[in-house]
């Protein structure tokens, strides 16, 4: 294969693994291959053989993904910083605003503190309104909840 392709396989790599990356969750997996891959990249453009930008691609891969681990298995034990979005809800209280049930014709809603959110529970029970229901975990865009304290 002509040399300056590999310039351009290398270089698309190393983007490609930078930007999966910050894409994905997870704590530093593609990143140490982004790294093994802009060092190949930076040989081939020195003209460098292919062996060559592969053993240091592999190597360099290697000693990034064990310099990271220990970083990563650090940032993964401590203590979350506080939830966002909607799954800050769960474990939360809330009170029924509009019965829940599967025989219904409109999605029921639950309020929790000032936000109103669609709710069912898991066995799509009938809970009326002003029922007090806890949020167990979330499905799509719906709260899904069970009974606390029935009004």
């Amino acid at each position: 294969m002509d040399p300056e392709v590999w310039q351009w396989i290398w270089l698309a790599a190393t983007g490609a693994f930078v930007l999966g990356e910050l894409a994905m969750p997870g704590s530093f997996f593609l990143l140490p291959f982004g790294v093994g891959t802009a060092v190949a990249t930076i040989l081939a453009f020195f003209n460098a053989n292919e062996s060559l930008q592969w053993i240091a691609f592999i190597v360099v891969s290697i000693a990034s993904l064990a310099a990271l681990r220990p970083l990563a298995r650090k940032l993964n034990s401590q203590e979350q910083p506080a939830r966002v979005g909607s799954t800050r809800l769960i474990g939360e209280i809330g009170i029924v605003i509009k019965d829940l049930g599967e025989d219904l014709t409109e999605i029921g809603s639950i309020q929790i503190g000032r936000e109103e959110w669609p709710a069912e529970t898991l066995e799509k029970d009938h809970v009326l309104a002003g029922a007090h229901v806890r949020v167990t975990h979330i499905e799509g865009t719906r709260l899904v909840v069970e009974v606390v304290e029935e009004s």
